[in-house]
């Protein structure tokens, strides 16, 4: 899972994800955190053909029953194995509307120390992530205003060489069932895919990438600048 990431500046989203002239979309803060606003691509809600647009929303899915746009759950993380069945998420995936996430660098917690020590998480090769999500707008029906939000994916990584390194274990499971989670990067060739595919050709997409993929290392707090001497 993942609570905090840095997006790109709109410059370089364009660069990579080509999701060309755009409506100006709403300042969004480069560090993200769970229900503040953060910019996601998504197929063009209102072109007739196949489009990318830019949009920010709520980092946090508002489902379709909430009373309010802010929940007292938690939406950011999503499981991928439970789409279909969960209540939040089962109407946004059987209808497509999956995003693309960008993410210069997404931070996790490691307890292997048996405290904290926060890594970041980068691209070996120098480009931003593009991490899966799911999409949705909702309606306040005493104002008309229309909230758009986005979750993102999340993948057992109980296997994987880097990532189960990660998180806090559960004194409670088994070291074959900690439930170690990752999110899922969407290679660039694999974007259209993902966004305008059938549920059947994104759900083989819904995979972790090999270690080498990743740069990624404890975050090191700055250096105590010396007092000045007078």
């Amino acid at each position: 899972m993942c609570n905090r990431y840095v997006a790109p500046d709109e410059a370089e989203m364009e660069r990579f994800w080509h999701f060309g002239p755009t409506n100006k979309p709403p300042l969004f803060p480069r560090q993200v955190f769970p229900r503040s606003r953060g910019p996601f691509i998504r197929r063009a809600r209102h072109s007739t053909g196949y489009e990318r647009e830019l949009v920010t929303g709520q980092w946090a899915l508002i489902p379709w029953f909430a009373k309010e746009p802010k929940l007292k759950f938690l939406t950011n993380n999503a499981r991928s194995e439970e789409l279909a069945e969960k209540a939040s998420y089962k109407d946004p995936w059987k209808r497509g509307q999956r995003c693309i996430i960008p993410a210069a660098s997404f931070d996790e917690p490691n307890w292997e120390t048996g405290k904290n020590i926060w890594w970041q998480f980068s691209r070996a090769d120098g480009a931003p992530w593009g991490l899966a999500g799911l999409w949705n707008a909702w309606t306040d029906k005493d104002t008309g205003e229309v909230h758009e939000s986005y979750t993102m994916l999340t993948l057992n990584a109980d296997d994987h060489a880097l990532i189960h390194h990660m998180h806090k274990p559960d004194p409670k499971a088994g070291l074959d069932a900690q439930d170690k989670r990752s999110v899922i990067p969407i290679e660039a060739g694999d974007v259209d895919q993902w966004l305008a595919g059938t549920v059947e050709e994104a759900k083989q997409l819904l995979r972790l990438s090999p270690v080498e993929v990743f740069g990624a290392g404890p975050i090191v707090p700055p250096p105590v600048s010396a007092p000045i001497s007078t």
